[in-house]
């Protein structure tokens, strides 16, 4: 196996490692779905206009649900370890490294909520709980990592839709996946293609997403909220 195909692999094991722990710890596991739940209302409030942009909405939403957010991607995770050896042997290199760009972001995201519901032990989760929980944790230089790989994975994203045959390829492979229990990958595939296909263009957002989660960020870093 490819030291590629076993970084993915790493970066989904580190994930199961964190529903693992949240599993044997109730009260943990509580508080990190409740964590969840309010940074995704906070995207909702802080991305509203992308949200009601026609040309925006799908990639927004696709970045809510569908990259973040409190459903339970685990079957989607397993689906996606079960073929990782073959896609990392089978697919063009610049696809493998957004595919491994994905898997960073998914662990450090998973870990991070970690830390945030051990942090925030209040029985309510306010705005105030929230930014204690965030200085507390404080992993500056992970929090811009997060964003970065945020980044990277959407300028992949884009930069891949423009392949006529990627979108041919992955259209295709609708009915084999589903025979062969993929089902919940392809329809995550098949719903970032569509997504920032549909966007013409991703330039403009990706860059209103850098700018205002790096502004969050600084202000709960520095105490705001």
């Amino acid at each position: 196996m490819s030291d590629t195909a076993q970084a993915i692999l790493g970066h989904l094991e580190a994930v199961q490692r964190e529903r693992t722990r949240r599993s044997a710890e109730a009260a943990l596991g509580a508080r990190v779905a409740a964590v969840k739940l309010w940074q995704q209302q906070r995207l909702r409030d802080t991305y509203a206009d992308l949200q009601a942009s026609e040309r925006y909405r799908a990639a927004t939403t696709f970045f809510m649900e569908r990259l973040y957010g409190p459903d339970d991607f685990s079957l989607r995770d397993a689906q996606f370890a079960r073929v990782v050896p073959a896609l990392v042997r089978l697919f063009p290199a610049d696809v493998v490294r957004t595919m491994l760009a994905l898997s960073e972001l998914h662990a450090l995201s998973e870990r991070l909520d970690t830390e945030m519901g051990a942090a925030a032990t209040e029985p309510e989760l306010t705005p105030e709980v929230y930014a204690r929980a965030w200085r507390t944790v404080g992993e500056p230089a992970l929090r811009e990592r997060q964003i970065a790989l945020l980044m990277a994975v959407g300028a992949a994203l884009e930069r891949h839709t423009r392949s006529r045959l990627l979108r041919t390829s992955l259209h295709m492979m609708r009915g084999p996946a589903r025979a062969a229990g993929l089902a919940d990958l392809q329809d995550f595939l098949e719903a970032g293609f569509d997504a920032f296909g549909a966007m013409r263009g991703a330039d403009e957002f990706l860059r209103w997403i850098g700018e205002r989660e790096r502004r969050l960020a600084a202000a709960l870093f520095a105490g705001a909220g």
